[in-house]
């Protein structure tokens, strides 16, 4: 289940809350945008980069034990050597780049992904009917969206499938369908501090730690019927 799914949901975990920790308060538009065709039981899914570690790890967990070469990048501000086996580094303004061709099984990168889950895991792989690309890069930072702004493209990640419970995660609104494309708003209108912390100086545990708290508007077009719709949330 990916994380829009899981927040409106509520059934938030870690990575949910780590989709939303960097957020301030106000109005972030366009957000989480995928598109996603499907015909004779395969599916095309192509999405903005929020998704990249959610669709790596819905890869990881069907490839398993089997092993298959991985390539792309693991974008982190930590120093991971020791950790993963890599082919180059490159670093800007602090963040590092490790750039990956190697050959690893699904179970050695859900370890990653576990150990190491403020990272951002822009990896490539294929096996049997599925196929993940995402870009080797680091995302843009999210800024609140002017109405005025361009709006991004899904197609920071890209996965072709026959897994019907992944496309199902992302339109859950009519399981049998043909063609949907979906974006977000996220309305950030409260900053919730736990109360253990209210009283703490350590400013960066305390906004690591703070949930938000709002809506997330989610504007869909399903098989060419559009909708509009808002959940509350609190991750």
């Amino acid at each position: 289940m990916n994380f829009i799914k899981k927040a409106i949901k509520g059934e938030v975990d870690e990575t949910v809350h780590l989709q939303f920790q960097k957020f301030s308060k106000g109005e972030f538009r366009d957000r989480a945008i995928f598109k996603i065709k499907a015909s004779a039981g395969k599916y095309s899914i192509s999405t903005s980069a929020e998704f990249a570690n959610d669709l790596v790890r819905a890869m990881a967990g069907k490839l398993g034990d089997n092993k298959t070469n991985i390539t792309g990048a693991i974008v982190s501000t930590m120093d991971l050597k020791g950790k993963l086996q890599f082919k180059e580094i490159k670093q800007f303004q602090g963040v590092k780049r490790y750039l990956i061709d190697t050959v690893m099984s699904g179970k050695e990168i859900l370890n990653l992904l576990k150990e190491f889950p403020k990272n951002f895991f822009a990896l490539s792989f294929e096996f049997g009917e599925n196929k993940l690309k995402i870009k080797p890069k680091a995302p843009k930072s999210g800024k609140p969206g002017g109405k005025g702004d361009e709006m991004p493209k899904a197609d920071f990640c890209s996965l072709k499938t026959n897994d019907k419970s992944i496309a199902e995660s992302f339109v859950f609104e009519k399981p049998a369908f043909k063609e949907a494309e979906i974006n977000h708003i996220f309305m950030i209108e409260q900053i919730v501090i736990p109360d253990e912390l209210k009283s703490s100086k350590d400013f960066a545990l305390v906004r690591e730690a703070a949930r938000r708290k709002g809506r997330i508007i989610r504007k869909t077009k399903i098989d060419g019927q559009e909708s509009t719709k808002e959940y509350p949330f609190e991750a």
